[in-house]
């Protein structure tokens, strides 16, 4: 596992050259993955925050801790997009078959409205199909609730607190596969993905509500078979 001094270093040198910010090693599990077939396995990403502030502004990684915020007046993190604000780390690791799986610890500060903490996203798909397999949001209602959209629960009493979740996909070439959803290790939410795409894991927050919003991760690890 990287030390948080070495990790500082490779994203100091990272922002210089414009590349991703850190190659993640395989190994951060917080436990043995649900079978041997299961491997943990390496994953780079780059940090999208707006696209006018610096790094530092909104992320920090501090005693193995990645903390993200972002404030609902935020700037893209592109010039010019239609989306809303958002820190995030973005995988680089893209799919289309096979399956997946993205496990870390999240805490989120009470009174946090709005923002998507874990997410698949399509990043080419047929016309007209939905952007995402699978967002999980964060409500400030019944002591902090994680909800898959808007409508599905998959915890409440989150505020202040670790909690592990682990996001399985089983993605099928040409058709639709499997979403399954954890939470301190109990499967909370099975759903079809949204059908043919190229995919990729993000975690951090994507804020569609108001005022400020922060979460934060630890021990992340990226599993496939």
């Amino acid at each position: 596992m990287e030390t948080p001094a070495l990790h500082t270093r490779r994203s100091v040198l990272a922002l210089a050259l414009a590349t991703p910010l850190i190659v993640a090693p395989a190994g951060e599990a917080l436990a043995q993955p649900p079978s041997a077939q299961w491997t943990s396995a390496p994953y780079t990403y780059t940090v999208q925050k707006p696209h006018n502030l610096a790094l530092s502004s909104r992320y920090k990684f501090e005693g193995g801790v990645h903390t993200m915020w972002v404030y609902d007046y935020d700037q893209p993190h592109t010039p010019g997009s239609p989306t809303d604000p958002r820190t995030e780390m973005r995988f680089h690791q893209e799919y289309s078959s096979g399956q997946r799986a993205w496990e870390g610890e999240i805490y989120v500060p009470a009174g946090v409205s709005g923002p998507t903490v874990v997410q698949i996203l399509r990043g080419s798909r047929p016309s007209g199909t939905r952007a995402t397999d699978v967002m999980l949001n964060v409500a400030n209602i019944n002591g902090g609730t994680l909800r898959k959209d808007s409508n599905q629960v998959i915890a409440t009493g989150i505020y202040n607190k670790w909690f592990k979740i682990r996001v399985e996909h089983t993605a099928v070439a040409g058709g639709r596969g499997t979403v399954k959803t954890y939470y301190n290790g109990t499967l909370k939410l099975t759903h079809p993905d949204e059908g043919p795409a190229t995919r990729y894991f993000k975690n951090g927050v994507y804020h569609h509500g108001s005022g400020r919003a922060e979460a934060r991760f630890r021990n992340i690890t990226y599993w496939r078979q």
